[in-house]
């Protein structure tokens, strides 16, 4: 049986971090921004983590 490919979409949308938590950037901050505030496009700015609902979800993609 041939290996498993990672999903590559989630390869260039998460990373990993240490403690082995998922790492994820805010979506909507790509275009139409003249209407958003400041404060929101800044906030978006930072990267978070995948909810731990969908956090198995993301692994599985990821695993090669």
């Amino acid at each position: 049986m041939p290996k498993m490919k990672t999903k590559s979409g989630a390869k260039k949308r998460f990373t990993l971090t240490g403690t082995g938590k998922v790492k994820r950037k805010h979506a909507y901050k790509s275009h139409i921004l003249t209407k958003k505030s400041t404060k929101r496009k800044r906030n978006l700015t930072y990267s978070t983590t995948v909810d731990k609902a969908d956090e198995a979800n993301v692994k599985e993609m990821l695993q090669g």
